[in-house]
């Protein structure tokens, strides 16, 4: 098992199980992505992989529709995607990926949960050599298909790692080669359940039981913020 994966078990999708969360936090991408690459799913391939991911998360319908729609409203237009960096009690590094209207208010936010859990933010780009920032695709197996020739097939479309997990399959490829794994799939009728980005550290820190918790507290804070689209961190 390589380490992207051991990290991904310890931190995939758990703590967004709020299923009201997970819904805020893909209209938000759902609106983004209609609002950059337009509403049609056949031409927006980033729109067309997120209601797929949104059908497997039992999203409403209308809740989809809802998101489209909402990416022509001016406040929309005002959407910005800010990343904040910083440190933690314990030197753990995290890294705060937001969606906001305003990003004065977000900020400030950030701040003030690094402060009063001992923590502080740093300057953008102060933690990108601590992570590797990867695109991460889950699929159905394909029957006939085995995980080896799949991993030999996708080697040229820039996935480095492939594993297995509970029956679906987890490909990790370069961030910049997205649209050639996405492409890769559907022309190859593979069902594609989710497609996100994610930094994976290039190692982890060991913390005591008690550090953990502390740490946990101020992860919460980020996660329970509505900007808040994903939080990572180094902590083993």
């Amino acid at each position: 098992m390589g380490r992207a994966f051991e990290y991904r078990k310890a931190t995939k999708l758990k703590r967004w199980g709020n299923m009201a969360r997970v819904f805020t936090k893909l209209g938000k991408q759902i609106t983004i992505a209609t609002r950059d690459g337009g509403p049609d799913p056949e031409n927006n391939p980033r729109l067309r992989v997120l209601i797929q991911q949104a059908k497997k998360e039992n999203m409403p319908k209308e809740n989809v529709e809802r998101a489209i729609k909402k990416a022509t409203d001016k406040d929309v237009s005002d959407y910005k995607e800010m990343v904040y960096e910083g440190y933690g009690p314990y030197g753990v590094a995290i890294v705060v990926e937001t969606a906001t209207d305003n990003p004065t208010r977000t900020v400030a936010n950030v701040r003030s949960y690094f402060n009063k859990h001992g923590g502080s933010l740093g300057t953008s780009g102060s933690l990108e050599f601590l992570f590797d920032h990867k695109c991460v695709f889950k699929i159905s197996p394909k029957e006939g298909v085995s995980l080896e020739d799949l991993e030999l097939e996708l080697i040229d479309y820039g996935v480095d790692e492939v594993e297995e997990d509970e029956g679906d399959i987890i490909l990790y490829g370069e961030f910049k080669s997205y649209s050639d794994i996405q492409s890769y799939l559907e022309e190859n009728d593979f069902e594609i359940h989710s497609a996100e980005f994610e930094r994976i550290p290039h190692d982890t820190k060991s913390l005591s039981d008690e550090q953990r918790t502390q740490i946990e507290k101020l992860l919460e804070k980020f996660e329970e913020d509505d900007d808040v689209q994903n939080v990572f961190h180094n902590m083993e």
